[in-house]
Formats: C-alpha cells, sequence, structure tokens
C-alpha cells in the first residue's frame, strides 16, 4: 500500500465498523461517548468568560497549502473548514466580531475587516481565485496586521487570534520575539492550529499568550482542534479590587429601534449607503445596518437583547448529565424522555461505550427527570437550559 498522499481515494468507510448484527449504532455510539466524554471533561462551574470577543482568523495561504495529504487539499479544506467555523463561532458567540488575514508571499494581506455580521466574513473568503496560495507565509507581518487592528479595542473584550498554519518555515522581516512580547503586553491571546509538524516559535506563541496549540493528525482532528476555539476562554487574570475579587468595568450598550422594509430610505453611517430597513442608534439617532456593532458617529455599542440573551449560555453552563447504570440507580422513574416522550429502553445493552448508559438514560442531578441519548447531546450541545429545571 503506498503513502496516503499518492491514494487516489480515501475508502473512508473502511473505518466504520459494523457490530456482530450488522448494524452501525455501535459506530455512532462511539461517537456519542466521544463527546459525552469530552463534556464531563469540562468545568460545570460558573467561570468567569468574556463574552464580548474580538477575533482575527490567520489564514496561512503559502505554497505548501497545496500539498495533498488532507483532501482535497489543505488549502481547500482550510477553506471549508473556516466557512464552518464563522458560522458556528457566531451562533454561540452573537456580541463577538471576526476580521481575516492572509499570510503569503512574505507578508500579511487583509482579506476581510472586522465586522459583526457572519455574512461580510464568508464573503471575504468566498472567492477563492483571489487567494490562491503561493510564496511563503509570514507570522510576523500577520501578527502585527491583527494586533495593530484590535489597538483600539476596550478592555472589557477580549482579543484573540487564531492562526492555521501549514507551512515549516516562516519570513519575518525582524525579530518575532519582540511581537510576542507586544502581543502579551496587550494581552492578545494567539491559538494555532498546525497542518505540518510542530514548530518551536508556534508553541511559544500560543503558551505565553495563553492559547492553546496543536497539531493535526487528520482531517477530523484539524476540524476538532478548530471548533474547541468556539466557546469563549476562561478570563485572564487582571487586577484584583477590594477584599481580593477580580474587578470589572461597567460598560454601556444601547438596544436599537429596528427600522421596517417599508421606512424611508437614508444614508447609513457604516456604508454611507441608502438604506430602508436597519436600526437606529439609541443615543445619536444614526441609522445603523446590521447589530450587534459600534455606531460610527457616537460609539456607542449596539446590540439587541436576544443576542445579549444567547452568550450567557457559556457563563452559566448545564451540568452534565450522570448516566442511570442500573434501573436501581432511579426507582420510581418515568418510562419516557422528560423532553421527547419517547421510551427507554427496557432491556440494557450489553456491549457499551465509557460513559454511556446501557439503558440510554441520563438523570440531571438538579431537577431528578431523566433524559434519552438524544436529547442529552441537544440540551448540552444546543439548547444550553434543561428543560427540566426550567419548568
Amino acid at each position: 500500500q503506498g503513502y496516503a498522499w499518492e491514494a487516489t481515494y480515501t475508502r473512508s468507510w473502511d473505518t466504520v465498523q459494523e457490530d456482530e448484527a450488522g448494524s452501525l449504532t455501535g459506530a455512532v455510539a462511539e461517537l456519542l461517548a466521544r463527546g459525552r466524554r469530552r463534556r464531563l471533561l469540562a468545568p460545570a462551574a460558573a467561570i468567569r468568560r468574556t463574552i464580548i470577543r474580538h477575533l482575527v482568523l490567520l489564514l496561512d495561504l503559502s505554497s505548501s497549502m497545496t500539498d495533498r495529504d488532507m483532501r482535497p487539499t489543505r488549502f481547500d479544506l482550510t477553506l471549508e473548514y473556516a466557512r464552518e467555523f464563522i458560522n458556528e463561532w457566531f451562533d454561540q458567540n452573537p456580541l463577538g466580531q471576526i476580521g481575516v488575514v492572509g499570510m503569503r508571499g512574505g507578508i500579511g494581506e487583509r482579506i476581510g475587516e472586522m465586522s459583526g455580521n457572519p455574512q461580510d466574513v464568508l464573503k471575504a473568503i468566498s472567492e477563492r481565485h483571489k487567494l490562491e496560495p503561493s510564496g511563503e507565509p509570514s507570522l510576523q507581518n500577520a501578527i502585527e496586521m491583527a494586533r495593530s487592528s484590535m489597538s483600539h479595542l476596550p478592555t472589557h473584550s477580549s482579543r484573540e487570534i487564531v492562526i492555521i498554519f501549514g507551512s515549516l518555515t516562516t519570513v519575518d522581516p525582524g525579530n518575532i520575539y519582540e511581537t510576542l512580547s507586544s502581543c502579551v503586553k496587550d494581552r492578545i491571546r494567539i491559538s494555532l492550529v498546525a497542518l505540518a509538524a510542530e514548530m518551536k516559535i508556534c508553541r511559544e506563541l500560543c503558551d505565553k499568550t495563553g492559547g492553546a496549540f496543536g497539531v493535526a493528525l487528520n482531517e477530523g482532528h484539524f476540524k476538532d482542534l478548530l471548533f474547541e476555539l468556539i466557546p469563549p476562554p476562561a478570563q485572564q487574570k487582571a487586577g484584583k479590587g477590594p477584599g481580593g475579587k477580580m474587578s470589572a468595568d461597567l460598560m454601556m450598550m444601547g438596544f436599537p429601534q429596528r427600522l421596517p422594509d417599508t421606512a424611508p430610505a437614508a444614508l447609513c453611517v457604516c456604508h454611507a449607503q441608502m438604506r430602508a430597513a436597519g436600526f437606529l442608534c439609541p443615543r445619536c439617532g444614526a441609522r445603523l445596518c446590521d447589530a450587534p456593532t459600534d455606531c460610527d458617529v457616537c460609539g456607542l455599542m449596539i446590540v439587541s437583547s436576544p443576542h445579549l440573551a444567547r452568550s450567557y449560555h457559556h457563563l452559566f453552563p448545564v451540568k452534565p448529565y450522570t448516566a442511570v447504570l442500573t434501573p436501581d440507580d432511579a426507582p420510581g422513574a418515568s418510562a419516557t424522555c422528560h423532553a421527547c416522550m419517547s421510551r427507554f429502553k427496557e432491556t440494557p445493552v450489553t456491549a457499551i461505550s465509557e460513559g454511556m448508559s446501557p439503558l440510554g438514560r441520563y438523570r440531571c442531578q438538579d431537577c431528578k427527570n431523566n433524559f434519552c441519548t438524544e436529547c442529552d447531546v441537544f440540551v448540552h450541545d444546543v439548547l444550553h437550559c434543561c428543560p427540566g429545571c426550567e419548568t
């Protein structure tokens, strides 16, 4: 058998193993068990996090991204995962903003300006012919460009850089350790996903700024490493106030008035274009296209109340449900799932993965209600609140 990068196609179906009865249920259960074990390792207690995030995505557009060790190429796979990452990131962080910077030809290129609208960010990376890989990357130039775009941000928002790096070299005009020191001083968190191998400077960039570092083993691992950066990171320690507690500053927000499509057209202050629909700044009355954003006239942060409410589930996560191993662990429990009303299994499954319930029951420790496997996943990954505790 030849090397993986010489193969004409990948027999991905060979990685899925059937059980004795010829069913794929065991393979699906293993994927669910892997997600459950990852949730159990996550801290269940409330952690101070920054819900207003500003992130710059650095994409390696050097010639090394044309390698085919990841199908179809590193470049195409990176663009595909970057689109999925942006959609999911904005879904879980509706008050955040993302900018995109590319690395090729020894310089950093600004691909997309910092924006809180996911459609604007996706549009910036949608034209593939403008992002064709060439030359060598420059970590220092790209990080300096990202750092300069976040220099004006207030202290209550997080400053993050996520790098997707596929090269083993970086062409820098100066001492990159000076750039690293500037990032530490400005409290910019750098996280990096390497597609080739670990480099010492990449590891130091992440370790000294408090970010995450990982080397992708395959396509699935690449996506896992990237999507682990979606939840807001724990807030770094700053100055402490009276009593030894971390100090907190109040911040001013404005809830805008939404204009209907039938409203008379007027000039928006963000794009200088005539638009009918939009939002009105509650402080100065300027017309804005989208929310959340910052008013270009008075500088007030414009948010909508649903976006603010959706950001709170990171601060108060749902506690992991406990797997019910035997019927004696749940005496007098209902025979159906509390959420979807589907009936639980009466006979336990013999071959079961670690962390999974042989009865398909998972109990909330607060409301003592039982949930099925599918609802357990849905509550923790999508809903972010326990239906039993809310009723």
